[in-house]
């Protein structure tokens, strides 16, 4: 059964809750995790696409949109609104407003919110979803 760690910012800002998703990102790269980001819809992973590239100067991470088509190689992060291949269900990095229907393999999942109304009240629907589910909640706040 996964577990689930939710991040809470204390800013209301987009832009900061991105860029703490990026670093998380790139944690996670670093120890040789290969994760899946879902997002929204094709604009919110083009910016995370955008961001991963640029948010730290000398960072480099590997990755691509996810379009349906597999990669040709697998250590590269994917960053998409379908949902997660197989071979990167492991770890998912939920950015987008949705539950993420995580799979059997499902170990990790990583939501990031903002202090805005709109990304909480989204992010503690899903929180209920994961209780009903049986899986373990940390919670991890003054960021």
């Amino acid at each position: 059964m996964a577990e689930v760690s939710f991040y809470i910012l204390p800013t209301e800002s987009l832009q900061d809750r991105y860029l703490f998703a990026c670093k998380l990102i790139e944690k996670a790269y670093r120890s040789g995790c290969f994760c899946y980001v879902m997002t929204d819809d094709d604009e919110q992973s083009q910016l995370i696409d955008d961001l991963l590239w640029t948010f730290r100067a000398g960072s480099f991470i590997p990755h691509q949109i996810y379009t349906g088509d597999l990669p040709n190689i697998e250590k590269v992060i994917l960053i998409g609104s379908l949902t997660a291949p197989e071979p990167w269900q492991h770890t998912l990095f939920n950015l987008s407003a949705h539950y993420p229907d995580p799979g059997p393999q499902t170990e990790r999942i990583l939501e990031i919110l903002d202090n805005s109304e709109t990304t909480k009240v989204a992010g503690r629907d899903r929180y209920r979803q994961y209780q009903k589910s049986g899986m373990t909640i940390t919670t991890h706040k003054d960021w």
